[in-house]
């Protein structure tokens, strides 16, 4: 009933209803054309149509009009397209649209035409020396994201020679919004400068954690929720529910490719439908990648590999009798060529089959995985592994080097406009993981506590354990260092602020409720739950701020630690507007309300800076950004193009520094931050470990840098070395960051 026609999925009702309710009308706009309005959109008729109507009275049409109602449907039938209701999408939508919103289209940017006509205005500013590189936004859901990477740095050159004068000589400035898995790499024949930096959130955010914590930490979520403690079983879960709730459309049309390709061999022929969508459900439910890029005829030994995996667990978890279709359904989808009379069918199945794996990936891990799984919280952020708690130093450094050798000049974030928590709350959070065990207790009593509140005959009478788990975490997570439980004003904007982002969060998680069918009920007494714990619970609240306050000082140094960091590691630091103070945002829209730039501005310009113990009000992180960025911008060369050299520490607490340098023609940088600081801080007045602790602990120098003279950026003090290291007890002294540099 779709054939030659375009599914527009608008209506808020089904089509029938809306029909008899007179919602859809035929109406002359403000150029006389007749259109089909429903509320405030317009649909054009087809030409034929539109001639014939042209002459024909419009109260005909009416559906109070005798026959009017039959008439304006067959009018609707002779269309191009076929208004339909919302909920039809998911299951019958024929064109491709951004994840699962109706409202977003996709254009067929491999169409050069297309391509040249949608960035018609992106060429102009180029050449007219407005802009001077492009963020790609979602690259995977191209059909073919090479090509278009390399179509572009060949238009961009292309447009050099057109640039005024004056302008910064050199290549355009490349990069992609793309989510890389842990083992996964950009491909450097794309010709980019590299990603827009969800991998290194996630490498500095793992460096954070303590690696002990994992096992407690899983154990007490698994006891809680009664849940999985293992994320991959959450999150093929959720890819099984999300490709059936919102992608079967995508699925059918995939499958259709592959059963052209199966009926075309008298070997294959036999296959059905059905085998073929038990077979590629598997696959997807254990695809580890956004997609794959593989061509007919042409395939990347990364994407053999994730391939393969998925492949594996796919013939572990699939019915024993369709192994065998696994196997077949991997080498089509590798790449390889399967007979010569089936590229163009081959083809298909591929773009089909990498343009459903991206979107599932983003709508069932991030948005709906991320919020069922409660072990830590911190570790749930987009571009993140939340199976993976923590990385050493050694693998840090590594992942670092990496960078500097293959894209120096890749984004470093820590915070973006889609991030599910402000990048202090999760230093914050992390701090949990060196404390698993004291957690762990405190957690239970506040769940004991606040399951007091249960009302019996009432359904439901409050959020489950997870849910409420979740909410408490998350209120540690973002609780302002100065808030105290008797600014009734600032404590109820913090509760509006945690009771909009639990309602998204219950509705994303999918699990009491969702968007497409709302269990009010649930809502409801969720949203209760948190009018009870902000007015109704003194003693619980105090005891969740009293806590909040005490880890607040060590996250204040994972904060300081991860900013410097991002500042002085290979790449190009990328500060999201309003994190210049403590970020303690939680998901869109709360990280995009309006930033109060005249008090940066206004600490700014002050320029003193602030002491170890006046870390609360975040301009400690401002002047540290700030120090660090003219440091930058006065040795620019060392920090664009200067090798990394990992630095190793001795003594009792080598375990707590971690350190790399920068070197570059005999200039160098040193940054040195505090790591897992929650058992080293004396008191929550500062964020300065107290000098003896550091006793005998020191940082080892390598010989091309032994004999320099530094002096830390952020203290203004000379910080020479003692012969073949510095000692962290003299280097660490006024606060648990510092960036040692040579003079220029």
């Amino acid at each position: 009933h779709l054939h030659g026609k375009v599914l527009l999925p608008i209506l808020g009702r089904p089509y029938g209803e809306a029909l008899a309710a007179g919602e859809i009308t035929l109406r002359f706009n403000a150029a006389g054309t007749p259109v089909f309005r429903y509320f405030d959109h317009e649909f054009p008729l087809a030409i034929e149509c539109a001639n014939s109507v042209r002459s024909s009275s419009l109260e005909s049409f009416a559906a109070n009009a005798l026959g009017g109602r039959e008439r304006l449907h067959a009018l609707l039938e002779r269309q191009h397209y076929r208004l339909a209701w919302w909920r039809c999408a998911n299951d019958e939508i024929n064109w491709r649209r951004f994840f699962d919103i109706n409202e977003l289209a996709a254009v067929r940017a491999e169409d050069d035409q297309v391509f040249e006509a949608t960035h018609a205005a992106l060429f102009r500013l180029y050449a007219g020396g407005l802009v001077d590189g492009v963020r790609i936004d979602h690259i995977d859901g191209l059909s073919l994201p090479e090509r278009y990477c390399r179509h572009l740095r060949a238009r961009l050159r292309e447009l050099e020679k057109e640039r005024p004068a004056g302008c910064p000589p050199g290549p355009a400035y490349l990069i992609v919004e793309k989510i890389l898995a842990h083992e996964e790499e950009l491909p450097r024949s794309w010709q980019t400068d590299g990603t827009t930096g969800y991998d290194f959130m996630d490498e500095i955010s793992a460096l954070q954690h303590d690696g002990a914590g994992e096992r407690p930490l899983a154990a007490l979520w698994k006891k809680i929720s009664g849940r999985a403690a293992d994320f991959k079983i959450e999150e093929e879960k959720s890819r099984r529910e999300i490709l059936q709730r919102s992608f079967s459309s995508q699925l059918e049309a995939a499958i259709d490719s592959l059963f052209r390709i199966a009926e075309g061999d008298l070997k294959t022929r036999d296959i059905s439908r059905s085998a073929l969508r038990r077979g590629l459900t598997e696959i997807l439910a254990q695809f580890s990648v956004y997609r794959t890029y593989a061509q007919v005829g042409h395939s990347t030994q990364s994407d053999a590999a994730f391939l393969s995996r998925a492949i594996a667990q796919a013939k572990q978890s699939c019915l024993p009798s369709d192994r065998w279709i696994i196997d077949l359904l991997g080498h089509w989808l590798s790449g390889e060529r399967i007979r010569p009379d089936a590229d163009a069918l081959q083809g298909i199945a591929l773009t089909r089959f990498q343009q459903l794996s991206a979107p599932l990936s983003a709508k069932a891990v991030e948005d709906t995985a991320f919020y069922r799984y409660g072990r830590l919280l911190s570790r749930n952020d987009v571009g993140f592994d939340p199976a993976r708690l923590a990385c050493s130093a050694d693998e840090f450094h590594a992942r670092m080097q990496t960078r500097r050798r293959r894209f120096p000049h890749a984004l470093l974030a820590t915070a973006t406009h889609d991030h599910k928590r402000g990048e202090d709350v999760r230093a914050r959070l992390a701090v949990l993981s060196e404390l698993a065990d004291e957690w762990s207790t405190v957690l239970e009593r506040w769940l004991a506590l606040s399951a007091a509140q249960f009302r019996p005959g009432e359904d439901p009478p409050m959020p489950d354990a997870a849910d409420r788990a979740i909410l408490l975490q998350t209120l540690v997570g973002a609780w302002p260092p100065t808030l105290t439980v008797t600014d009734h004003a600032s404590l109820n904007d913090l509760a509006k602020r945690i009771a909009a982002w639990l309602w998204k969060a219950l509705r994303e998680a999918k699990l009491h409720t969702d968007w497409l069918a709302p269990n009010e009920a649930y809502e409801r007494a969720a949203n209760e739950f948190v009018v009870w714990l902000f007015a109704a619970s003194p003693s619980l609240l105090m005891e969740v701020a009293d806590f909040a306050r005490r880890i607040s000082p060590a996250g204040a140094v994972n904060s300081l630690g991860q900013v410097l960091t991002k500042l002085t590691a290979p790449g190009v630091p990328d500060i999201y507007q309003g994190t210049e103070y403590w970020d303690l945002s939680l998901v869109d829209p709360d990280n995009r309300t309006p930033v109060d730039f005249a008090a940066r501005q206004g600490s700014l310009t002050a320029g003193a800076a602030p002491a170890a113990e006046e870390w609360t009000d975040g301009r400690i992180k401002q002047f540290v950004i700030s120090r660090v960025l003219a440091a930058r911008k006065a040795a620019s060369a060392l920090f664009a193009d200067g090798d990394y050299l990992p630095l190793q520490a001795q003594g009792l607490l080598a375990d707590h520094v971690f350190a790399f340098a920068r070197v570059l023609q005999g200039a160098a940088a040193v940054t040195v931050i505090c790591r897992h600081p929650a058992r080293l801080l004396d008191s929550q007045q500062s964020i300065a470990i107290p000098k003896e602790r550091w006793q005998g602990t020191c940082i080892l120098l390598p010989p091309e840098i032994r004999e320099a003279e530094f002096f830390d950026v952020i203290s203004g003090k000379q910080r020479n070395a003692g012969g073949t290291n510095f000692a962290v007890m003299h280097i660490l002294a006024d606060m648990p960051v510092a960036l040692l540099m040579t003079r220029l």
